[in-house]
């Protein structure tokens, strides 16, 4: 896997008013930007090309993270417009800047202690997630992961996706079959979710999974944010 996608587009409603002027990666964690964990981390796994999604204060990741060299690193930006074009759109927007091979997809916006390296670096099938305790504000889950390490949509032993995993670009071709009308009235800027796409290819056997025990935080209020660096 030599190329990676954080997804750092959000406009980060539920953390106002930190991101008032911040975009959520940029907000600090443990003493750091928040993408700069996943950034630190790709370095290390030996990813050297790194596409970041952006939108709410675009201007503000090239301007902490310039061009990525000095993680050894090579950013390029892609800029989504004024409004985020959710999971599905957003890779759909940056899958020009991404080669032919899979790639790590990270949100700009959780912190783990996970080991990418653990990460498979060809996914099964079309793509690879990462799945994580269920969080009290989120205790019903995503999926369902089997003993076989499949993903299902439904289930009873309930996971939460964590927002990493390792995807095949062939996971979009179809999407509008999928999806249907995207949320936008721009042609080459559809807007959609990623979900209805895992869970299509969930229902082919296409989709797995493994099971993250170690800490992991969705940094989506204030108030985790504070617990994170408490």
């Amino acid at each position: 896997m030599r190329h990676a996608l954080i997804f750092a587009a959000g406009l980060g409603e539920r953390m106002r008013p930190l991101t008032n002027h911040t975009p959520k990666p940029l907000l600090l964690a443990r003493g750091k930007p928040l993408i700069v964990w996943h950034l630190e981390k790709l370095a290390a796994l030996d990813v050297r090309y790194v596409v970041i999604n952006t939108s709410h204060l675009a201007e503000q990741f090239p301007e902490a993270l310039g061009d990525g060299s000095q993680w050894g690193l090579r950013i390029r930006y892609a800029y989504e417009g004024a409004v985020p074009l959710e999971t599905g759109g957003g890779m759909l927007n940056a899958l020009p800047l991404l080669g032919p091979e899979p790639f790590i997809v990270i949100n700009g916006d959780v912190w783990t202690d996970a080991d990418f390296a653990a990460l498979p670096a060809e996914p099964a099938g079309l793509a690879h997630l990462l799945m994580v305790d269920n969080p009290s504000h989120h205790p019903q889950g995503d999926f369902a992961l089997d003993e076989h390490g499949k993903l299902h949509d439904a289930g009873d032993q309930r996971l939460t996706y964590s927002g990493i995993g390792v995807y095949r670009r062939e996971l979009l071709n179809g999407w509008q079959a999928v999806v249907g009308q995207p949320d936008s009235t721009d042609d080459k800027h559809p807007r959609f979710k990623l979900a209805p796409l895992l869970r299509a290819a969930m229902q082919r056997d296409e989709v797995s999974g493994s099971h993250h025990r170690g800490e992991w935080t969705d940094v989506g209020s204030p108030e985790r944010l504070a617990a994170l660096n408490a």
